[in-house]
């Protein structure tokens, strides 16, 4: 019986250990300023006052982003939406990102998102638009469900162009989706979004 009970709590421990390993490799988003650039290595001053190191990947992919406008998004589109859930069910949008058609799919789906307390975000695609007193009205599908989504007019809209790693610099602001941990503490990413002409990321 001992042996059972000992069994049975060193299978627990080490469920409960890798359960916690798991947790510790969820990728980091990251939200930020570039302070200096060492080589590879950016130190960022994040979005909580943290100070980071960061590295892009040897085949890591830098993107900027373009200011837009309600008037591009059209039925068909695949955009990503941060939006904060409704009474009635629908999301109103903090921000819209128009993905290029090279990024079609990505993250495709709802979830929870951290901008800020409750938000989500909605990747998907355009089914259809319509202008309301309140805002665009995007009616968004995805392969498990279905948002409507109300576009104000002062919510920020950004698509993304290609960049390269001389933007990674002083004093751009950078977003990154997916950062992973390192030993030492530090990060890496394998792709990293920077402002360019004034236009800062909003994610």
């Amino acid at each position: 019986m001992t042996s059972r009970l000992v069994l049975a709590g060193g299978i627990g421990l080490a469920l409960l250990m890798a359960a916690s390993a798991a947790w510790a490799q969820q990728p980091t988003r990251i939200r930020g300023t570039i302070e200096s650039v060492d080589g590879a290595t950016l130190t960022v001053k994040a979005r909580d006052g943290a100070t980071l190191k960061v590295k892009l990947a040897d085949n890591g992919t830098v993107r900027a982003v373009a200011k837009k406008s309600l008037a591009d998004i059209k039925a068909g589109d695949f955009v990503g939406v941060t939006g904060m859930p409704q009474p009635d069910g629908s999301q109103k949008a903090l921000e819209v990102h128009i993905f290029p058609e090279a990024m079609r799919g990505t993250g495709e789906g709802h979830r929870p998102w951290d901008l800020q307390p409750s938000s989500t975000m909605t990747n998907a695609n355009v089914e259809s638009t319509v202008a309301s007193k309140d805002g665009q009205v995007l009616m968004m599908k995805y392969k498990d469900g279905e948002k409507k989504i109300v576009v104000p007019p002062e919510t920020p809209i950004v698509t993304y162009l290609p960049a390269n790693k001389d933007e990674l610099k002083p004093g751009v602001t950078i977003f990154i989706a997916a950062a992973n941990k390192k030993d030492d503490g530090s990060f890496e990413a394998a792709a990293i979004t920077v402002s360019r002409d004034g236009v800062k990321p909003p994610m």
